[in-house]
Formats: structure tokens, sequence, C-alpha cells
């Protein structure tokens, strides 16, 4: 039967790897892993580490256009309210 591992398990291995501050080998040994899955496991992470850091960069873009968004509506409603007590005005006051 094969052995699973959890994600903290493979991240906490991999980040190991990633240091370099200790061969595949010694880290393979130190954790009781195949050397060839901790290399897998590296791999792995330093292809997800640049999405992480994208995602938070996504999702501020994603807020700002929501906030201007939002900002457009209100110049809008708001230019839709000065005209209205604009035509009131020149109604009562004739001018």
């Amino acid at each position: 039967m094969r052995k699973r591992y959890d994600k903290q398990f493979k991240a906490l291995v991999a980040l190991e790897a990633i240091k370099g501050e200790k061969t595949i080998a010694e880290i393979a040994s130190q954790y009781e892993v195949h050397p060839n899955q901790v290399s897998t496991w590296k791999k792995k992470a330093l292809q997800v580490f640049p999405e992480i850091f994208a995602k938070g960069e996504s999702q501020k873009a994603k807020s700002k256009e929501q906030l201007q968004e939002e900002l457009y509506k209100q110049i809008g409603k708001l230019k839709v309210e000065n005209e209205f007590l604009k035509k009131k005005y020149q109604q009562i006051f004739g001018k």
C-alpha cells in the first residue's frame, strides 16, 4: 500500500529543499521519503509560488475595478439628481 502525505508535510519538505541548506538525499533521509519525491515536491512548489503572488495582485485589481464601478454609478446618480434639481429650479424660479 502506498504511503500518503498531507499537504503541510509536502510543503515543509519542499521548502526545506528550496532553502538549499541540505542536499536532497539528506532531506529525504530526514523525512523518510524517496529523493525523487522530494525533487517532485520542490518542482511543484516552485511552479505554484508565482501563482500565489499573482492571485494577490489580481484580487487588488478586481477590488479596484469594483470600487471604480461603484464610483461611476454614484457619479451617474448624482448627475441625474443634479439635472432634476436644475429643471425644478427653473420651473419654480423661471430662470
